[in-house]
Parts: structure tokens; C-alpha cells; sequence
């Protein structure tokens, strides 16, 4: 993401500029060759590659299985969605970076990649609250009201990410004052403070919401366990499982976001790219995470790719409650 991440005061254009031999002066632009790739830009790339690989696998199972449209099942498929989004983002933030560096393509770009990881983050969020109403609301989770629920949840974070990415293209960008750019240019400094506090609060959310699932389960395993050893085995295993989830999420995003507050565009670039590509990597671990643990789609994977289903995928039906 050299665009969008430039130094504009410690990683300037001067840095990618061949010097003479005979004079200190950089070369004129139109007697260089092109700019040298940055193997920074190149993980971000291959990164990327992998994101979309992994989700429209995801997205070509839940379309072709008819089974798979459970509530659930649709906020995993607009997670898929988003992540692809992000995928392919910086695939085309490499290719026009290194190809197209104008100023709308910069804009483009990093609209792009705005709202897809703001419609992962939140898409994660819409997953936790749906496996909290699946516990809280066990009884009436299963019926038509869930399913408007859901599809209303989906429509208002897509509109919400569309706006946010449109930002950069209405006039919320650094690019004709320099000094107001956060670390990721365009983005300006104020702009990136407020996603990555509202990422927080997002965070700080999802462990709310985690802990109450985590009671409600431990007061459902004391009510239906007929042997105790049961219930501390299946009850632990939950909650280890969540605290995975939670712990993934923060090692990924929240060195970003803390970085997002406290630097500006005068940062070294490269404390920049450290803190961009594990978020990114937050995309790669999602379908783990939410699609391929679930047996449902490990059943209908296994399907299309060998036409049968191994003995030891449990084809219990799978709930949101089940993490």
C-alpha cells in the first residue's frame, strides 16, 4: 500500500530516484526506469491474493448449498463478502499503485479498502451479537423475526461502510495538505483517530457480549448436565474457543488502531506497514475462524470436492450458540 501509506516527510520521492554518478541531484523523472517494487507492498499483495482465495471458496459454498441460509450462515457469507472485497482491494491498490498513481485512483483505492475491513470488523460484531440473541433469545431465535433481523443487520452495515468509503472521495483527504495526513494517506489524521476509536469501542463490545455468552452458557451446562465431567469439558472448551476468537481479533487490529492514534504522517513508514499487515491478516484467519470450523460447510466442502463426508464431521445441526 505504498500509495495509501506514504511518509510524505521521511519517505519521499526522492528515496525511489536513481542518483547520477557525477551529480548529487536526482535523476529526472522521464530519464528512470520504473519505480522499484516495495517487498512491503509485495506481502500485501500476496496477502491479499490469499484473502480472496479462501473467502470465494467460502461464498461458493454457502451459494451452492441450498441448506446453508440460516441466519447465521448469512452474516458468515457477508463477513466472506467483505473480506473478499478487502482482498481484492489490495490486489488492485498494488496493480495501480505500481501502474496508475493518480490522484482519483489513490481516492478509489483506499475507499475501497475503508469499506471492506470497516465491513469485516463490523460483520464480526453482527456474528457476535447473533450468537448472544441464539442463547439470550433460545426459544424464539428459530423464527421468521430472526431472519428480517438479520438481513436488516446486513443492509445497514453495507450502507454504513459504503458511506465511510465514499469519505475519501467527498473531500475527506489529506491530499492537498500534506501536514493533516494520518499514516495512511489519504486518510487524513483526525479521520483515522476516529475508526480506529471506534474500533475500540467495537472491541470492547465484542468482549461484552462474549462474556455474557460465556454466563449464559456456564448456566445452561449447570442446568442440562447430567455429570459434572461433561459439563466442565464442553463448557471449557467454549469458552477457550472464545477466548481465541477475542485474542486473534486484538493481536491483529488493535496494534493498528493504537498506532493510528498516536502517529502521524512524520512516522517512519515502515512502522506502518508492520501494523497494517497483521490487520490485514485478520481477513485470512476470519474463514477459518467462522467457516471452515463449522461442520456444515466442512460437510458440503467435502462434497464438492470428493463427493463424500469423512466419518469423524459431526452432521448434528449447527447453531450460532456453537462457537
Amino acid at each position: 500500500m505504498s500509495n495509501q501509506l506514504q511518509n510524505t516527510s521521511s519517505f519521499n520521492s526522492e528515496t525511489w530516484n536513481f542518483q547520477d554518478v557525477g551529480n548529487s541531484s536526482p535523476v529526472r523523472t522521464t530519464d528512470v526506469q520504473p519505480v522499484a517494487v516495495s517487498p512491503w507492498d509485495v506481502a500485501l499483495c500476496v496477502t491479499g491474493t490469499l484473502i480472496s482465495c479462501e473467502n470465494a471458496i467460502v461464498i461458493a459454498i454457502l451459494f451452492y448449498t441450498p441448506t446453508l441460509r440460516a441466519p447465521m450462515f448469512v452474516l458468515i457469507g457477508s463477513l466472506a463478502v467483505a473480506d473478499l472485497l478487502a482482498g481484492l482491494g489490495l490486489i488492485l491498490n498494488f496493480i495501480l499503485t505500481y501502474m496508475l498513481n493518480t490522484e482519483l485512483v489513490t481516492l478509489v483505492a483506499v475507499g475501497l479498502l475503508i469499506a471492506a475491513f470497516s465491513a469485516s470488523v463490523l460483520n464480526i460484531l453482527a456474528i457476535t451479537v447473533d450468537r448472544y440473541l441464539s442463547l439470550y433469545n433460545a426459544l424464539t431465535y428459530h423464527t421468521e423475526r430472526t431472519v428480517t433481523f438479520t438481513y436488516v443487520m446486513v443492509i445497514l452495515i453495507w450502507l454504513v461502510c459504503i458511506a465511510l468509503g465514499l469519505l475519501p472521495l467527498l473531500g475527506w483527504n489529506c491530499l492537498r495538505d500534506e501536514s493533516s495526513c494520518s499514516v495512511c494517506r489519504p486518510v487524513t489524521k483526525n479521520n483515522a483517530v476516529v475508526l480506529a476509536v471506534t474500533f475500540l469501542f467495537i472491541f470492547a463490545l465484542m468482549m461484552q457480549l462474549y462474556l455474557q455468552i460465556c454466563k449464559i452458557a456456564f448456566r445452561h451446562a449447570q442446568q442440562i448436565a447430567v455429570q459434572h465431567h461433561f459439563m466442565a469439558i464442553s463448557t471449557t472448551k467454549g469458552v477457550s474457543t472464545l477466548s481465541a476468537i477475542l485474542c486473534t481479533f486484538a493481536l491483529c487490529w488493535m496494534p493498528f488502531a493504537m498506532y493510528s492514534i498516536v502517529a502521524d504522517s512524520s512516522y517512519p513508514i515502515i512502522y506502518t506497514y508492520a501494523t497494517v499487515l497483521p490487520a490485514t491478516c485478520s481477513s485470512v484467519i476470519n474463514p477459518i475462524i467462522y467457516a471452515f470450523r463449522n461442520p456444515d460447510i466442512q460437510k458440503s466442502l467435502w462434497l464438492a470436492c470428493c463427493g463424500c463426508v469423512p466419518s469423524n464431521i459431526s452432521l448434528r445441526p449447527r447453531t450460532s450458540s456453537d462457537v
